[in-house]
């Protein structure tokens, strides 16, 4: 017994208190700190992939949303942004009943109307021409493409073409109503002609983006339904209406809500639009925006806490369309 003792404890593998644990060999080690490595890079890679975007947003869009929301409960100027004086809701107060109420309400009715006349034409072709384009046509590639020129055509250069278009001098517009003996329109000056002529700007440039957006939601109607209701008599209009649309309910739904934030945004085509006087919306402030009553503010009355209320207010009609669109899509997937 004394000897198995002895054997055991002369074990050159066990501890004693004179002789510690031994220490592992140089490839355990290394082995353990890999994989120990490994667990910290699946654990942290996805995080360390998504967060440029978060530095950006937290850079180029969180910190501004804050801080312009700081600067509309100020009075300050656009020549001194660090002598701020805290004035409360008053940049708000203001622009519903303050001196500035009456052009930010005829801003906001022209918003709404813009987006009205732009929105519904826009959606309407987009919805025909994908329709035509769901057909086998020869050479249907090249009319996909073309229907992206408009969107990729910048601002500027599509606003300018078209001020040239509604020239009341010498634009193509009046001459072609010329030869239907109608006499030259001022279609800047007046308060619907200059709205119709920047709705037609902005539903050329976007009609194509929706339509492909549309044409990619009929190509995944199942192809089944088409057949049944062509083997009940349905003609390809009444297709079109009974199959068509119904499936594509939640991608107009989504267009809406897209075409009617844009037409929120609306900056670029009714600043370009007037020429020298683009900055004011109109001689008459006749197609002034959001937008533009915004820019008006800060940049050219240098008010930058009452732009900064605008842009609030803007982005609380945002977020109440992104909240009816919410409910909308919410009743339509219980009514499925």
């Amino acid at each position: 017994m004394a000897t198995s003792i002895t054997a055991r404890g002369s074990d050159p593998g066990s501890a004693t208190p004179d002789r510690p644990h031994p220490v592992p060999p140089k490839d355990e080690r290394r082995q353990a700190w890999r994989s120990r490595l490994y667990r910290w890079d699946t654990k942290g890679s996805p995080y360390a992939f998504v967060s440029p975007f978060f530095l950006v947003f937290a850079a180029f869009g969180l910190f501004p949303l804050l801080y312009t929301g700081w600067l509309s409960l100020h009075q300050v100027s656009l020549y001194n942004v660090d002598q701020a004086k805290w004035v409360g809701l008053k940049n708000y107060t203001d622009l519903f009943t303050g001196p500035p109420s009456h052009f930010f309400w005829n801003a906001l009715g022209n918003t709404f109307t813009l987006g009205i006349l732009s929105t519904v034409p826009q959606l309407m072709i987009a919805i025909g021409l994908a329709h035509l384009l769901n057909y086998k046509l020869r050479g249907s590639s090249f009319f996909r493409t073309a229907l992206l020129a408009p969107y990729a055509t910048s601002v500027a250069a599509a606003t300018l073409v078209f001020a040239l278009i509604f020239s009341p001098e010498s634009g193509m517009a009046n001459w072609f109503l010329g030869l239907f003996g109608i006499d030259p329109v001022a279609w800047e000056a007046g308060e619907w002609t200059s709205q119709l002529a920047i709705s037609l700007i902005v539903t050329w440039r976007w009609t194509g983006y929706n339509a492909l957006i549309f044409l990619a939601a009929m190509q995944a109607v199942p192809g089944d339904l088409y057949e049944a209701a062509a083997l009940d008599g349905a003609s390809r209009w009444k297709q079109f209406l009974h199959v068509t649309v119904p499936a594509l309910r939640p991608t107009i739904l989504f267009t809406i809500v897209v075409s009617t934030i844009g037409a929120t945004q609306l900056f670029g085509e009714p600043f370009l639009f007037g020429g020298q006087s683009g900055h004011q919306g109109g001689t008459a402030h006749q197609y002034e925006t959001l937008g533009v009553f915004m820019y008006d503010q800060g940049f050219r009355n240098s008010l930058l806490g009452r732009a900064s209320a605008i842009a609030w207010t803007m982005f609380a009609l945002l977020l109440l369309i992104g909240l009816v669109n919410a409910l909308i899509a919410r009743r339509l997937r219980k009514s499925q």
